[in-house]
C-alpha cells in the first residue's frame, strides 16, 4: 500500500518476514494469495485482516511499468502464472500489527534509502520501479 499524508513524502507500507527461513528478516509488501472464488479485493482485504489486523479502503492500482519480461499491466510477474499487485489504500480501522508471518511493520518514505532494506527477491524490482517512477 502507498499513502501520502499532507506535508509528507509518499510512503510505502512494508513488513518484515519471520518465515519461511529463506526470507526471514527480509522486508516485503504485505499481502498474500487468493483463495478459490475470491476476487482480488476480497483476497487483499482478508489477507490484511489476517496478517495485520486492519480493514482498508483500496484505491487505484499501481500498475507494473518495468521491463516487459518482469512487469505487466496487471502487476509484476513473480512466476509464469503469478503476479504481484500493488494498490494505493487507506487504513479505515485498526492499527497495523504483525499477527502472522511478520515481526515488524512500518510506513517508510519512498526515497532511495529504501534500497538499503533487505528485500525479498520478488519485491526488490518493484521498489526499484516505484523509485524510478517517483522521479518522473
Amino acid at each position: 500500500m502507498l499513502r501520502r499524508r499532507p506535508g509528507h513524502e509518499v510512503e510505502l507500507f512494508i513488513a518484515r518476514r519471520t518465515s519461511p527461513a529463506s526470507v526471514a528478516g527480509m522486508w516485503e509488501f504485505p499481502g498474500g494469495k487468493l483463495e478459490p472464488g475470491e476476487t482480488l479485493h476480497q483476497g487483499l482485504h482478508r489477507e490484511l485482516r489476517e496478517e495485520l489486523g486492519v480493514d482498508v479502503a483500496l484505491y487505484a492500482e499501481v500498475t507494473g511499468q518495468g521491463s516487459k519480461s518482469y512487469a505487466s499491466e496487471a502487476g509484476w510477474w513473480l512466476k509464469e502464472t503469478t503476479a504481484m499487485r500493488l494498490f494505493r489504500g487507506e487504513i479505515l480501522d485498526g492499527e497495523p500489527f504483525p499477527l502472522q508471518d511478520h515481526d515488524r511493520v512500518d510506513w517508510v518514505p519512498l526515497t532511495p534509502q529504501l534500497l538499503d532494506y533487505p528485500w525479498i527477491p520478488a519485491d526488490r524490482p518493484i521498489v526499484e520501479q516505484l523509485l524510478k517512477d517517483s522521479k518522473s
